[in-house]
């Protein structure tokens, strides 16, 4: 029986314990179990982020293990290692599937039937991982994708052009990573197209700004890590999205991380593109339109995804 009113936590790092504070706030759950190798470090977060509560909603927080979370309606997983200065995402991968066939495992020996959101990175290859190990249908295992990329471009574009930036349709689609991309051709800005929108702004110099742009939110999380060692505020309001999306059966769109089954010529690998997200969760994939260079460099993200699901031996 999965409990509606209950969300699981594995991982209380820097992203775990952020995830789990902008929970505590949402108002979504009532109940909230944190697991981690360190118990102590659960339990402290626990206290920590439970002495709030009065100031946001009702909500028993505790630490626990995974039988704790075997009938929570979503369990998010940000275990693993953290990236380090100069490290890429891709470069995570052999200690953090390591770390993913100890707790995946976990999950399903307790018959947890929820939604498995996958947060740690790399998190296409662990997302791809996740779904190898868990047994659960490939419709209910999520990966963050490029949820916050998407966002980091919306906002980007908003500065750039002085608007809302929650009124900028633009995707970050592919690899959550060095080699994903942005999606020019279809972008717009209150369902104008974006190359008009500019020049209506006054700004005539696409080509260059785009890349600037795009530039900037790829090495985001570089820029960030490089500052103040991590990133974690902005993961965990995208955690925070995500999981409304489910509890709410919303139907939105965002670009999250699952298996491809043949669209755009991809199979057989995770990778982010735009998906109706409900309660059962990933319902299907959004067909948006893409020109033959953005096409093409999806399919060079895809194989270099590929390429490192191989060499962890994941197929």
């Amino acid at each position: 029986m999965v409990n509606d009113r209950k969300v699981a936590v594995v991982g209380c790092g820097f992203v775990g314990s952020s995830s789990a504070f902008a929970l505590m706030q949402s108002g979504l759950f009532s109940e909230m179990v944190l697991i981690d190798v360190d118990r102590a470090r659960a339990e402290g977060e626990a206290l920590d982020i439970s002495h709030g509560a009065p100031f946001a909603h009702p909500m028993r927080i505790y630490a626990g293990d995974y039988e704790d979370a075997a009938d929570a309606a979503i369990i998010v997983v940000t275990a693993g290692a953290a990236q380090k200065p100069g490290e890429t995402r891709l470069d995570l991968v052999n200690k953090n599937v390591a770390i993913y066939r100890s707790i995946i495992p976990r999950i399903r020996e307790v018959g947890f039937e929820g939604i498995l959101l996958i947060v740690s990175n790399p998190v296409d290859v662990l997302t791809y991982a996740a779904i190898k190990m868990s047994g659960l249908p490939e419709s209910r295992v999520i990966g963050s994708g490029t949820v916050l990329d998407t966002a980091r471009l919306q906002e980007a574009l908003g500065d750039h052009l002085g608007v809302d930036p929650r009124d900028v349709e633009a995707y970050i689609i592919g690899e959550h990573g060095d080699s994903e991309l942005a999606v020019w051709s279809s972008a717009d800005v209150a369902g104008v197209p974006l190359e008009d929108f500019c020049e209506m702004r006054g700004h005539f110099d696409h080509e260059a700004t785009e890349a600037r742009i795009v530039d900037e939110v790829r090495h985001a999380a570089y820029e960030i890590i490089a500052r103040k060692y991590a990133t974690y505020y902005g993961i965990a309001m995208s955690v925070q999205r995500l999981c409304r999306a489910i509890m709410g059966d919303e139907k939105c769109i965002l670009p999250v991380s699952s298996l491809m089954v043949g669209e755009y010529g991809l199979s057989d690998i995770a990778i982010s593109m735009p998906t109706i997200i409900g309660r059962g969760g990933i319902e299907c994939r959004v067909p948006i339109s893409l020109d033959d260079e953005e096409l093409g460099e999806l399919h060079r993200s895809a194989a270099a995804l590929s390429e490192v699901i191989d060499r962890a031996q994941l197929r």
